[in-house]
């Protein structure tokens, strides 16, 4: 199965999030790192057909509101879709709850990756090596914080928190809403959009040498192998498994990988490597999904790591679940090399992280990217906490004038 044309869209904008070459290209002094980068795939109904936001929305059972604002960027009215209450009315606010449920994949790859040319091309061997969350790895992560499954668990994206955005306290809740109650101002009301994540059977995945490999750590001096799977070839068993499980649209399902990511196509070109996750809206009714790398490898360089994927592609499914609520054009920031028009809240702040967060569950420090506000999207003045663009206040401003090609 190939890659959809929305796929390919969003493809075309993307550039490294952590550094303009490929892995051998590193000096012998550097750790080497490999290219870094998610995708998002806007709503389509069965038949394949593109779907506007408020179609989307009024074609699957998520939790949504409809929003319209009026961007001071370019003067034009935009409307969308977000996932909770609509921030914008008057109240009572209460709280959202999503279902999701996690499902576990274990992945066995048949080929073991041996030696790279100078054009980024992995040769292989016969060999199998297989990446499970759901077992302790003692080499990259430490006891008692050692099951990669048990670790995002007890993340900030799943257990509540205290966080502070600043001088300003947003709640003691997960990350992703405290970024939304951040997003429009909302801290000290009843406000909230959780998840309530529940944990499947593991799912166990065995692909063929020409459709996945493994980096072992001695080549990159890894602590731990990586494994890369081409992302026409999972594709389809994700949906496939979408309909197993038995999903519905309320629901917001996530498969979440250990050290494993996606390339487009072959799996041995380093050059069209590596998707770290996508989220996803597809079906009638329209299902929402996500599958992400829990990543403990550091090949993605020092921000790259646990659950700061996780934080990228919750957050952006939160503000834009079908991945299609306009804005007007941005670009040449984060992963994005060229000019983009959609609410990807990851997207302009790939490879750039809050403040290390230490749990009260388990004393782990997680790595969380740090989203952009909707008023960097739309523009000045900021209805965000603080009156920032973003919840580090890495972005002093909003995106500024519409993006046009360097």
């Amino acid at each position: 199965m190939k890659i959809r044309p929305a796929l390919w869209l969003c493809l075309a904008f993307v550039v490294s999030a952590v550094t303009s070459g490929v892995a051998q290209e590193a000096s012998a002094s550097q750790k080497p790192k490999l290219r870094g980068f998610t995708i998002v795939s806007p709503a389509r109904d069965a038949n394949g057909s593109m779907l506007k936001p408020a179609e989307a929305s009024a074609n699957s059972a998520l939790a949504t509101f409809n929003y319209t604002t009026v961007s001071t960027r370019d003067g034009n009215t935009y409307s969308g879709v977000m996932v909770g209450q609509d921030p914008f009315s008057s109240g009572p606010f209460t709280i959202t709850a999503v279902d999701t449920p996690i499902v576990p994949l274990i992945i066995t790859t048949k080929s073991v990756a041996f030696k790279i040319s100078r054009g980024g091309i992995l040769s292989r061997i016969k060999g199998f090596t297989t990446f499970d969350p759901t077992v302790a790895d003692d080499a990259c992560l430490k006891s008692p914080n050692d099951v990669p499954l048990d670790v995002a668990l007890q993340s900030p994206i799943f257990q509540a928190t205290d966080f502070s955005f600043g001088p300003t306290s947003v709640g003691t809740t997960q990350y992703i809403d405290a970024f939304q109650r951040g997003n429009f101002s909302l801290q000290g009301t009843d406000y909230h959009t959780l998840l309530s994540p529940r944990v499947l059977r593991p799912i166990h995945l065995v692909f063929p040498a020409n459709e996945a490999l493994a980096i072992p750590s001695g080549l990159f001096g890894a602590c731990g192998p990586l494994g890369i799977v081409n992302i026409n070839t999972i594709y389809p068993v994700l949906l496939n498994l979408l309909a197993e499980e038995g999903f519905d649209s309320s629901q917001f399902p996530i498969f979440l990988m250990y050290n494993t990511v996606m390339s487009i196509g072959v799996p041995n070109n380093l050059n069209k490597c590596c998707i770290l996750g996508f989220h996803d809206a597809i079906g009638s009714p329209i299902q929402t999904y996500s599958p992400f790398d829990f990543d403990t490898t550091g090949l993605f360089g020092p921000t790259i790591k646990d659950t700061s994927i996780a934080a990228h592609e919750v957050g952006e499914w939160m503000d834009d679940p079908f991945g299609n609520n306009p804005t007007p054009l941005w670009g040449h920031v984060g992963q994005v090399g060229g000019c983009q028009d959609n609410l990807e809240v990851g997207d302009p702040l790939t490879g750039t992280n809050v403040p290390t967060v230490t749990s009260p569950v388990n004393g782990f420090n997680y790595h969380l990217q740090e989203l952009a506000f909707f008023s960097w999207f739309y523009g000045a003045p900021s209805i965000a906490v603080n009156g920032w663009f973003s919840d580090n206040n890495t972005f002093k401003h909003d995106a500024g004038p519409v993006c046009t090609k360097k």
